[in-house]
């Protein structure tokens, strides 16, 4: 995933299936959590899922970190298509240039002469030794850095609102030296800056509670001064790829002429193994392509596994820009899922973009309702592969648990922390929500988000970190 308490209520009944007609379409309509019918297309497709295949997968991968544009990670892509391959698809490759990020070797941040630990460097941020005065500027918004004096100042910056890049261009052309931006919630900030550019400063990331109490020093009025270092870094023009398996449809008398596509992203950040970031995703939606390989269906499945989404979503991006306006139409659904096998991250939530419901969340809820009598939660939240397909008007999720784990983006990111009982459970959810929708028996899903008849679903305001 790129760096930036349940609430239960009571499920409605689900519908038997059926197709009604709006405007001369066809609408599809779940059925109920208790019809046989339904745990019966389920269990035809759980009951292929192998577990243990899902965490070898994991395995293989996690041995190494998988950086964009590296060795690491043309070795994992090298798997990746040859496990699509093997399942029968023709999978193919779709390289991309992207601006590469080396981390920096060394940096550190002292203030008042005092050195602090756990300070991070943001992705794609540049190298200096700069050192002034502190000043708050709030957000690090046009209208905050206007309000305060950052000439030849370091600006100490909160979490929030735009991205970390505009806070420190922001400071930037206020005339600030330096950027310290501090976490709004607890635990490390991780963050990237989407790409280089010439207009950022040396920035380094704190604490929230590191930030809340320089604040309060400045508010007291005393004087603070910062001393920022940063070496080693470096930017470079690199290659990513997306790996895609196509599997069209198998029913050409009943086509829909419908793609759903279910993806993750098969890179990691630099030093970190990224066993649950994001070799689970990627190991589940291997398995569920093997398992959907020879399940008849009506609607065309793609399986794609993203590249440098650590950098800012950049493979996914790429992947929708090439699809062309045909294919962005009778595209109806995309599953993202990142971080799905962590033993010590939170419960499975379904996030979208604008958190708003959509015919995913529909789909996933409903699956989670007839598996485990309980629907999925949704929330709003951005920060994966699933950003993309929304803006092209896509219908897209985000499945993952959250909070994620304490060990998110970091190198004991690894296999041990892994659990097999929520990799079953999400290949469960995710895998019997497509084939519900893409299997012959069902109507066709309508492109402009027709809801199926659905479970009630809460919406919870859940913090990933």
């Amino acid at each position: 995933m790129v760096s930036k308490k349940s609430i239960k209520k009571p499920l409605l009944s689900l519908m038997l299936a059926a197709s009604v007609s709006i405007g001369g379409s066809s609408v599809y309509a779940a059925p109920s959590v208790s019809s046989p019918s339904a745990h019966a297309f389920d269990n035809k497709l759980i009951k292929r899922i192998n577990v243990d295949s899902i965490y070898n997968h994991i395995d293989f991968l996690s041995k190494s970190p998988r950086v964009a544009g590296t060795d690491g990670e043309k070795n994992a892509v090298k798997y990746i298509q040859k496990q699509f391959d093997s399942y029968g698809y023709e999978s193919e490759l779709q390289p991309f240039t992207f601006w590469g990020y080396k981390e920096a070797d060394e940096f550190s941040l002292d203030v008042n002469g005092d050195r602090l630990s756990d300070v991070s460097t943001f992705t794609y941020g540049i190298n200096g030794d700069v050192g002034g005065k502190l000043v708050y500027a709030g957000l690090g918004t046009v209208e905050d850095v206007a309000k305060v004096n950052l000439e030849g100042k370091i600006a100490l910056i909160k979490r929030g609102d735009i991205s970390f890049a505009e806070k420190i261009v922001n400071a930037a052309k206020a005339g600030a030296k330096g950027v310290l931006i501090f976490n709004h919630s607890a635990g490390t900030l991780n963050g990237t800056l989407g790409g280089p550019d010439e207009n950022l400063v040396p920035a380094l990331a704190l604490t929230k509670e590191q930030g809340e109490a320089i604040v309060s020093q400045l508010d007291a009025g005393q004087t603070v001064t910062a001393s920022i270092h940063i070496g080693g870094a470096e930017t470079k023009e690199s290659t990513s790829y997306n790996v895609v398996a196509k599997k069209a449809a198998s029913q050409k008398n009943k086509d829909t002429n419908q793609i759903m596509i279910i993806g993750a992203h098969h890179d990691s950040v630099e030093g970190a193994p990224g066993a649950n970031d994001d070799a689970s995703g990627t190991a589940v939606t291997l398995e569920l392509a093997r398992v959907m390989a020879s399940l008849p269906t009506d609607t065309e499945l793609r399986f794609v596994t993203f590249g440098a989404e650590e950098n800012g979503l950049i493979g996914s991006y790429e992947y929708v820009d090439s699809l062309s306006d045909d294919e962005i139409k009778r595209t109806v659904g995309m599953f993202q899922m990142d971080m799905v096998g962590s033993k010590d991250a939170g419960d499975l939530i379904m996030y979208t973009i604008d958190g708003e419901q959509n015919a995913v969340t529909d789909l996933g809820a409903s699956a989670g309702a007839r598996l485990n009598g309980e629907a999925v939660a949704y929330g709003k939240e951005g920060r994966s592969d699933h950003e993309p397909f929304h803006v092209a008007g896509i219908p897209a999720a985000l499945f993952i648990h959250a909070p994620v784990e304490p060990w998110y983006h970091s190198p004991e990111d690894t296999i041990d922390k892994i659990s097999k009982e929520k990799l079953q459970d999400v290949a469960e959810i995710v895998g019997s929500a497509v084939y519900q929708a893409a299997r012959p028996d069902t109507p066709a899903l309508q492109h402009a988000r027709v809801a199926p008849q659905k479970v009630e679903y809460p919406f919870e305001e859940r913090e990933l970190e």
